[in-house]
């Protein structure tokens, strides 16, 4: 694979929608991002009724977006998937196992599978959920690009195969999150959608502290909470918020909760897209603790961590002013120094290039050995 302009294939959870995933800011900022860098990029979306309903980006400007409704429709992309230079498959792709193998059999170029989900997808395939992903597909895509580093990338070479297990964080479009001059509305806010593994944490960093600290406001934004959860009053729940209005939400925060699910606090090197959006716009970083993410954001100089509502209320109550600007305009500066999407699009067409060049060094050795063992006979 050179340098020249791409044909690159994704097939992904989600691009048209953002409610209720992360999936889909994530591919939003890499794509442009990559299509910036002058490749040509097609993104196959299942058409599935709970994103038709909440479509965002119906019709991006930096790649081709089609849906299909079905599995024997994606065989109309056959020739698409045969021709590109690389094509992506996504986690949670509905029936991915299966597009993962229509993939595999049929492209000529470098294929790759894109795990926004990888601590998670690993506990999957422990206990012998194989959804999206089959361990007997891993070694047949040329390289596995993960949301997580760390030791997790050899464990998915050393028990699962993979040929190259390479870390591709999420990251930010800075121009979709600058800092922005809003009035304060909330002391503190999480973004997220509901997850049962993720919820007692925030019980612990948010919920407790509204409820000992009456006088403070607080926000918890996105969709599937249960019906049943004991909303303190001055906690505001907001059902959905599109990207489009991100940014704004983080500015009229003081601070902002970065809360990580219990798969991904074991594997570390697992920092969420909503950690990147949030630090790019300024806002000052509440999080909780993982193994790992010092080598994203410095603890205590770019990011405070908290373990417990003590620690949050006395943030919260007892910080000083000039202290909370300084932590939030030191997490922009690290962000946008080494996690925008530009620099993940220069990471991605690495991967990809690397990926090639040993794909076309596996097939010139097993040429080799075809044309040694004809001599012979």
């Amino acid at each position: 694979m050179s340098t020249r302009p791409l044909r690159l294939v994704v097939l992904g959870l989600s691009l048209s929608s953002s409610w209720g995933n992360g999936h889909a800011t994530t591919f939003r900022a890499l794509l442009k991002a990559f299509g910036a860098r002058g490749h040509d990029i097609l993104f196959l979306e299942r058409d599935v009724p709970w994103y038709a309903a909440h479509r965002d980006l119906p019709d991006p400007d930096f790649c081709r977006l089609v849906f299909y409704p079905d599995l024997p429709a994606l065989e109309r992309h056959r020739d698409e998937i045969a021709h590109a230079d690389a094509v992506i498959v996504g986690s949670y792709v509905p029936e991915g196992v299966a597009v993962g193998a229509l993939v595999q059999r049929e492209a000529r170029g470098v294929t790759a599978f894109y795990d926004i989900d990888t601590p998670v997808t690993l506990a999957n395939l422990e206990k012998g959920d194989h959804a999206y992903l089959s361990p007997e597909l891993i070694p047949g895509y040329d390289v596995y690009l993960s949301f997580t580093g760390g030791p997790t990338l050899r464990r998915i070479e050393a028990r699962y195969g993979s040929p190259a297990a390479r870390a591709l964080y999420c990251s930010v479009d800075p121009d979709l999150y600058p800092p922005l001059d809003h009035a304060t509305r909330w002391d503190l806010s999480y973004l997220g959608t509901y997850s049962p593994d993720r919820q007692p944490m925030l019980e612990r960093l948010l919920l407790e502290p509204a409820r000992r600290c009456p006088e403070l406001r607080f926000a918890v934004a996105g969709p599937q909470y249960p019906a049943d959860i004991a909303w303190p009053d001055n906690v505001e729940r907001i059902e959905h918020v599109p990207p489009i209005e991100h940014a704004a939400f983080y500015a009229a925060s003081r601070w902002t909760l970065n809360v990580t699910r219990a798969d991904m606090v074991r594997a570390g090197y697992s920092p969420s897209v909503r950690l990147f959006e949030a630090a790019a716009t300024g806002t000052p970083i509440l999080s909780d603790r993982w193994p790992g993410l010092e080598t994203i954001l410095h603890p205590e100089r770019e990011i405070i961590l908290a373990d417990t509502g003590d620690d949050v209320v006395g943030i919260l109550t007892a910080g000083k002013e000039a202290e909370r600007l300084r932590v939030g305009e030191a997490g922009r500066r690290a962000i946008l120094a080494r996690h925008t999407a530009a620099h993940r699009a220069a990471e991605l067409e690495a991967h990809l290039q690397d990926a090639a060049s040993a794909r076309h060094a596996s097939d010139a050795a097993r040429a080799g050995r075809t044309a040694d063992l004809e001599k012979v006979g």
